[in-house]
């Protein structure tokens, strides 16, 4: 029996065994230098490779925030958002599954589900057929648009089915209930997302909140891994905006000032109604007030709020401020007389009155009573020119009410040392110098408020999504003239309605306070003189204890000046805000200071 020693009878290694162990010795190397590599990849990661494989079958949606709501002061919603969501199909990848792995009910196991399955799940979620739903998923698009506007209870249940090539997309749609309705203030939004007007603007970085974002791992065919990364971070809703417009006063002054400047052919018109005791805005109106929901539906020049926009030549209602302060320095009373010529002529300048008249002796109250050029500029010489500018400082003119809204205009009140010979008389009465709407009102407030100036609110407060309200601070309020001197401007206004010319303001049972005012109105081109007037109206009530003030507006309207009245308007309204807030009827006797002296 011959052994077999695995050597060839001359001692040498046979070929075979050679070959046999170079195989061997290669292979040993190769496994050692993949371990190493596994080792360096998996274990240590030097290079972030595996991080790097991870970042790269990472997917992430945006989970939308709610954009906040916009409300009056009752807490009526003016605007608010609605969270829905596209849900979108690359049809590559849907087209070529068969089947898909996702977890069961006990979120334990992985189950094989069909594709035709997960079909009939889909369609039944949306509520739509499925072969309708097969039809929309099945093609070579990358992104096909299945379903819009799906609500969020839905949309999660669609996430959970975990199709393959089936994700949803949020989107917030901006609704306004109200229409036009506050719709210059309330504003519109650019492509459904940025504020583009009023508070919708202004407030846009509150009201939108932070987004969340969905992160989930799919596999290199594209299809979600069951059992990989998943991660949410909620979205943080933006605050709702609560504003201190009453919702419906404003209706009704929008419908009044539309009603009049539709009646008298103007171009525009505003009424503003604001609380003398806060600086509340409880309405801001315009004509041709913007619907947020179709905002192009109007001229770009009507989507604002010309209360704060709109600066113009007041005209006689700053009569009030020159009487003010001649009265707090001490340079004259409300039953001081004075003789009025048909016309004054001071330094070469010559100012004549709206109506004929001789040789008058009026007082003081009389002068505002009845709109006197004449006698506020004789009585207005008692100032110093720098007095006469310090004052309509004091009063606001010159200085943007800041409330919250774009585009607040400052006016123009040109320095005194720049007043030309005739300026220098005219600013007595309104002529001269430019303001907004807002800024008389505030003037008037001051007054109604003994004398107490408080800046203008609009933006009452913040509410957090869990509910939490912020009170949006009042700015510090300022003292411009006396409790004293305040409470005499308010019977020379009361009587310029008692006495006066402006009787057609009166309410029946509460006393009233007011003063017209007329400017002339320059073209738009700069060039071409006047073209019309600004005719406005601006009072307070009760006089017993003033709560509100309404000014109304009108620009350009068609016909004589002298036959054109805001004065029903201007009752409309205050009556509607004194029945609004349930102030009680007057019961002190009206002032009824003399107009003419004995």
């Amino acid at each position: 029996m011959v052994q077999r020693t695995g050597k060839a009878e001359n001692g040498k290694v046979p070929n075979a065994t050679k070959r046999l162990r170079l195989g061997l010795g290669i292979m040993l190397t190769l496994l050692l230098v993949v371990g190493g590599k596994l080792f360096l990849v998996q274990g240590l990661d030097v290079g972030g490779m595996a991080e790097a494989a991870l970042n790269s079958r990472m997917k992430q949606t945006v989970l939308p925030a709610e954009r906040g709501s916009i409300l009056d002061s009752s807490g009526t919603v003016l605007a608010n958002s609605v969270i829905r969501y596209n849900v979108v199909v690359d049809q590559r990848v849907n087209t070529k599954t068969e089947t898909f792995k996702r977890l069961d009910e006990s979120k334990e196991k992985l189950v094989d589900v069909s594709r035709e399955q997960g079909l009939r799940e889909l369609a039944a979620a949306l509520g739509m057929e499925t072969d309708a739903i097969r039809e929309a998923v099945t093609g070579e698009q990358p992104y096909y648009i299945v379903a819009k506007d799906v609500k969020p209870d839905v949309e999660d249940r669609i996430s959970q089915l975990q199709i393959p090539g089936i994700v949803t997309e949020g989107v917030s749609k901006r609704v306004y209930p109200n229409g036009s309705v506050a719709g210059g203030i309330i504003g519109f939004l650019q492509d459904g997302a940025t504020g583009q007007a009023g508070i919708e603007q202004t407030q846009d970085e509150l009201l939108k909140g932070k987004d969340g974002k969905r992160l989930f791992e799919i596999g290199a065919d594209g299809l979600r891994i069951p059992v990989g990364v998943d991660e949410l971070t909620p979205p943080e809703d933006g605050k709702d905006v609560k504003l201190t417009i009453n919702s419906d006063l404003q209706y009704f002054a929008q419908q009044a000032i539309q009603s009049q400047s539709d009646k008298l052919g103007a171009e525009w018109g505003v009424i503003i109604v604001m609380d003398a005791k806060t600086g509340n805005l409880v309405a801001m109106a315009d004509t041709n007030s913007p619907d947020p929901n179709d905002p192009g539906r109007v001229a770009a020049k009507d989507r604002g709020v010309r209360s704060v926009t709109a600066a113009y030549e007041p005209g006689s209602v700053q009569k009030m401020m020159t009487v003010a302060a001649l009265i707090e320095e001490g340079k004259a009373s409300p039953l001081d007389e004075f003789t009025l010529d048909p016309t004054y002529t001071v330094n070469g300048q010559t100012f004549s009155d709206s109506f004929a008249h001789g040789t008058e002796n009026r007082t003081l109250a009389g002068i505002l009573g009845y709109s006197m050029n004449t006698g506020t500029v004789m009585a207005g010489q008692r100032l110093s020119k720098e007095q006469r500018y310090d004052w309509l400082k004091k009063f606001g003119i010159g200085e943007a009410p800041d409330i919250g809204l774009p585009a607040t205009a400052s006016g123009i009140l040109t320095p005194w040392q720049q007043w030309d010979g005739r300026q220098e008389y005219t600013v007595l009465f309104g002529q001269g110098v430019s303001q907004s709407t807002l800024q008389t009102v505030r003037a008037f407030q001051s007054i109604a408020n003994n004398g107490v100036m408080l800046q203008p609110r609009l933006i009452d407060s913040y509410v957090s999504a869990d509910g939490t309200e912020e009170k949006v601070p009042a700015a510090e309020p300022r003292q411009v003239v006396s409790e004293d001197t305040a409470q005499q401007v308010q019977d020379i206004l009361e009587s310029a309605v008692t006495e006066g010319q402006i009787k057609d303001a009166g309410i029946d049972g509460y006393r009233v306070g007011a003063k017209t005012g007329t400017s002339e109105s320059p073209c738009d081109d700069g060039k071409s003189g006047f073209c019309g007037y600004t005719a406005s109206l601006v009072g307070m009530a009760p006089m017993d204890d003033p709560r509100f003030i309404v000014e109304v507006v009108l620009q350009r309207p068609k016909g004589s000046i002298y036959g054109i009245t805001n004065g029903p308007v201007f009752r409309s309204v205050m009556s509607q805000a004194l029945r609004t807030y349930n102030v009680q009827p007057s019961t002190g006797e009206p002032a009824r200071l003399a107009q003419f002296a004995k």
